[in-house]
């Protein structure tokens, strides 16, 4: 089976244990008999759409893939991923809550915000969290705070996922 991967899906292609494939942003202008790439992405070939916003998806992206490659790991052989990232970790093996209210533009930091244990609301909130390409068009003038969006931040999940929750933890 050829697969092809977008280059923002192929740590987790490698870290599923998948060694034969192609990386290309543009799965489409490849041969191949599967694409594997973010679920916002769309292609004419047979896919796999992932997310890996959270560390929760990403652990979930890793398992799905791995049994693609025909050796599906354990839950604790894909924990095992996760010891070097701290924040990545603490978010995947444990349930926050805070009292912070946000109002969020962009639906991939939805997934994020909860994680980190915030409240979302349209009104009365604390903090304005929006991606780095909204910035523009965000209204509110106070509390303010920008995420880097996919492509202005690191291509690997894990470090993606840390500087996103370590700007969120910020705010606790």
């Amino acid at each position: 089976m050829k697969i092809i991967t977008t280059p923002m899906c192929e740590e987790i292609v490698r870290l599923a244990g998948i060694s034969d494939y192609t990386v290309n942003k543009f799965p489409d202008d490849e041969e191949g008999d599967l694409a594997i790439l973010l679920s916002e992405s769309k292609t004419k070939m047979n896919s796999l759409a992932i997310k890996i916003n959270t560390s929760s998806q990403i652990f979930e992206s890793i398992k799905e893939v791995s049994k693609i490659s025909g050796n599906e790991l354990s839950d604790e052989e894909v924990l095992t991923f996760f010891n070097d990232y701290e924040l990545s970790k603490k978010y995947l093996v444990s349930d926050f809550k805070t009292d912070i209210n946000v109002k969020v533009y962009s639906e991939f930091l939805k997934d994020i915000v909860r994680d980190v244990g915030f409240n979302i609301v349209c009104e009365n909130f604390d903090y304005v969290i929006y991606p780095d390409y909204l910035e523009n068009k965000v209204v509110e003038v106070d509390n303010l705070v920008k995420i880097p969006s996919h492509n202005n931040i690191s291509k690997n999940p894990f470090e993606k996922v840390e500087a996103r929750y370590s700007i969120l933890e910020s705010l606790i």
